[in-house]
C-alpha cells in the first residue's frame, strides 16, 4: 500500500520491515499475546514484541502519547496497550492486525475532525496504520491531547 493511505489511515512516516527476535506468541492476525500489566513495563514489552515494521511505530506512538499526555496511565489488557487518565478510564486503545496497527479512540466520535474508522459502538472512531504510511504526528497528536481532556472508557 505504499503511496496511498486508506481511508480509515492517518499517514505514517515509511518504516522500514525489521525482524522480531525470540520472545512473546503471536496470536492469529499477529497481535503479541501479553500479560495483563499495569505501568510502562508491559506496555514496552509489547511494543517490542510487535512484529516488523509495527515495533517502530509503536514506538513512535507511544512516544507521542507520552509527550502528549505526560501524566498519561499505561497497561496491557485483552493484549493491547490502553493509554488513560489514572481514575478516569481509558482514552486510546492500540491493536496489531496482521496488515495494520488499530488505534481506537473510545471517545472518538466527540473529537475534531473525527477520525476516519467508524465502529460498532458510536462513540468509538479508529486509525489504522499500514506499512508504508506516512505518520500524521500532528493530527495525532492533537486527538490524543483531545481524547485525554474527555471522560474516558471504564474496563
Amino acid at each position: 500500500m505504499a503511496g496511498k493511505a486508506s481511508k480509515t489511515s492517518v499517514n505514517i512516516a515509511r518504516v522500514s520491515a525489521g525482524d522480531v527476535g525470540a520472545g512473546p506468541v503471536l496470536l492469529s492476525g499477529g497481535n503479541p499475546q501479553i500479560a495483563k500489566g499495569y505501568g510502562d513495563a508491559p506496555v514496552q514489552a509489547y511494543i517490542a514484541a510487535m512484529p516488523g515494521w509495527k515495533s517502530e511505530v509503536g514506538r513512535r506512538l507511544d512516544a507521542l502519547v507520552t509527550t502528549t499526555v505526560p501524566n498519561v496511565y499505561k497497561a496491557v489488557k485483552w493484549n493491547s496497550p490502553l493509554y488513560g487518565i489514572e481514575g478516569d478510564g481509558w482514552f486510546l486503545g492500540v491493536h496489531c492486525f496482521a496488515k495494520y496497527i488499530k488505534l481506537a479512540f473510545f471517545r472518538g466520535a466527540s473529537l475534531s475532525p473525527i477520525p476516519p474508522g467508524t465502529s460498532k459502538t458510536p462513540q468509538t472512531r479508529y486509525v489504522h496504520i499500514h506499512e508504508g504510511d506516512e505518520l500524521g504526528e500532528a493530527q495525532l497528536a492533537d486527538w490524543v491531547k483531545q481524547a485525554s481532556q474527555l471522560p474516558g472508557e471504564r474496563m
